[in-house]
């Protein structure tokens, strides 16, 4: 087994220790500036432009329905179970806030990773990823504007700038470069899934370790938000899909992609635009180590289901 695959198959562990080594050793952590989170995102963010190629967009367009329930699921679903769980648990203001960006945030690509494990529709979840991300500039601010602005001045034109330099942009420059320089682009590749859990897992270490103590006085509600969150997330997702009679493979698609976010991009935001509320950065950090946890379980619990119908199918 290559340094790759064990990476690969050992995101979530991989992302706890980092958890942990931010908690238990936070001082090291203390010297590097907040700011260079969107930094890291925006590496993250060009590493997926690297991995995809014009004809991944056309051939979302050519068959478009899949992947706008995807996305429609997608930024309905995770905002609205964001209000209902801060709601229902009185959240206070800053981790209202946290909750709310992880909830309007597109989906991640460890979505891509795990629903490949499930041996789901791996077209589908990044057309979905791909298209969710390119609607993150107009979508995310508007909907956390539209879910907590009254109670909060948000800085929705800043957001819109910040997504696009941190995450637009970088990918815009992958894809040009994985055009126009396919052979270096190739030697590559195989590494980005390496680097990419890497270096969202410095950003889980980096956010932890800055609020160390508010995480231990804090973080079971948070934690329990974070886990039902996610969890009603992959069962409103595969009720939706299963609801549209969409076959195995792109159900698995659609319920990961739904209940899997892109926190990484929520602890930036938070970090850059809510550095009045420190503690903004936290749900987006948790939900990095949970999902890479519940996502290997569903990808799982998906598998032998698509397994299974693949199985009836062939007798029939």
């Amino acid at each position: 087994m290559n340094i790759n695959s064990l990476i690969s198959k050992n995101i979530a562990i991989i992302v706890l220790i980092a958890a942990i080594i931010g908690l238990l050793f936070p001082k090291p952590f203390t010297h590097i500036p907040s700011t260079s989170i969107s930094w890291l995102l925006g590496a993250v963010m060009f590493g997926m432009g690297l991995t995809l190629q014009l004809k991944d967009f056309i051939s979302v367009f050519t068959h478009p329905k899949n992947v706008i329930i995807g996305c429609l699921a997608q930024f309905s679903i995770m905002p609205f179970l964001a209000w209902i769980l801060c709601k229902v648990f009185h959240l206070p203001i800053e981790i209202t806030i946290g909750v709310v960006l992880v909830g309007c945030c597109p989906g991640g690509t460890a979505s891509n990773v795990i629903t490949f494990l499930a041996k789901g529709d791996l077209a589908l979840s990044v057309g979905m990823t791909s298209i969710s991300t390119l609607l993150s500039p107009l979508a995310t601010p508007f909907l956390i504007w539209l879910i907590i602005g009254e109670d909060i001045d948000v800085d929705t034109l800043g957001m819109i700038l910040s997504i696009i330099k941190i995450v637009i942009t970088p990918i815009v420059l992958g894809i040009f470069i994985q055009t126009y320089f396919a052979k270096f682009t190739q030697k590559i590749t195989p590494w980005l899934p390496t680097f990419s859990t890497l270096v969202i897992a410095f950003i889980v270490a980096l956010v932890i370790a800055k609020n160390a103590q508010q995480v231990i006085n804090s973080s079971l509600i948070i934690l329990i938000v974070v886990i039902l969150h996610n969890l009603l997330g992959y069962g409103l997702g595969f009720l939706i899909s299963k609801c549209l009679k969409l076959s195995p493979d792109k159900r698995s698609a659609i319920t990961i992609e739904v209940g899997m976010q892109n926190s990484g991009l929520a602890c930036s935001l938070a970090t850059t635009h809510f550095a009045l509320f420190p503690m903004a950065a936290i749900p987006g950090a948790l939900f990095s180590v949970w999902h890479n946890f519940s996502g290997a379980i569903m990808a799982s619990i998906l598998r032998k289901t698509t397994n299974n119908c693949q199985t009836n199918i062939h007798k029939k």
